[in-house]
């Protein structure tokens, strides 16, 4: 089975017919999302099945990350289990880049990074200090770079990202199950 793609004209003008789920960490679909769309994360689609599957026999679901390739994966998931989706042909960014609207919720004063910027981040942090750490403790420590490196190339190959995965999973981009709670039963209102 095939996932269909919408563009973001296409899906600009069906908006109001369609339900967005937005497979990002929470941080990341604080830091904008399209409007009305729904937040479940990725990895908690097996629970949102039930809810998803109604959503679906009510009408159209569109499945939205930053680029396209999570909610690519969200659509094939969903797939395996007998629900078809559709996802946004290059994401948050494409739709952001050709003038569709973005909603940030109120914030706390905390800012949230998105997921590529977290990786950055984390990435660079860690080169670093293997390349302090090779010239202060020992040269064995330019394997940490290396494998960062190796990580980064890996990553760009094969369109996937271990260190997002491992990102994702710390406190700050997790639901608490209250939110992932208050999202299904919206989800499930229609």
């Amino acid at each position: 089975m095939s996932t269909t793609t919408l563009t973001t004209d296409t899906a600009r003008t069906r908006l109001h017919t369609l339900t967005v789920i937005d497979v990002r960490t929470p941080g990341e679909y604080a830091s904008g999302h399209l409007p009305t769309a729904h937040n479940i994360p990725l990895d908690a689609l097996g629970r949102a099945l039930p809810a998803l599957r109604e959503a679906a026999d009510r009408g159209e679901l569109l499945m939205v990350c930053a680029s396209g390739a999570r909610s690519a994966n969200a659509c094939a998931l969903l797939a395996r289990d007998g629900v078809t989706a559709a996802t946004l042909d290059g994401g948050t960014t494409a739709w952001a880049a050709a003038g569709g609207e973005i909603h940030r919720p109120e914030t706390t004063g905390r800012t949230v990074w998105a997921m590529d910027r977290q990786v950055r981040f984390t990435a660079g942090s860690l080169v670093l200090l293997g390349l302090l750490l090779a010239l202060l403790v020992h040269p064995a420590f330019q394997l940490l770079s290396a494998g960062i490196a190796a990580g980064l190339v890996f990553s760009a190959l094969s369109n996937t990202c271990a260190m997002a995965a491992l990102l994702g999973k710390l406190p700050h981009n997790r639901p608490g199950r209250a939110d992932l709670d208050t999202t299904l039963a919206n989800l499930r209102r229609g």
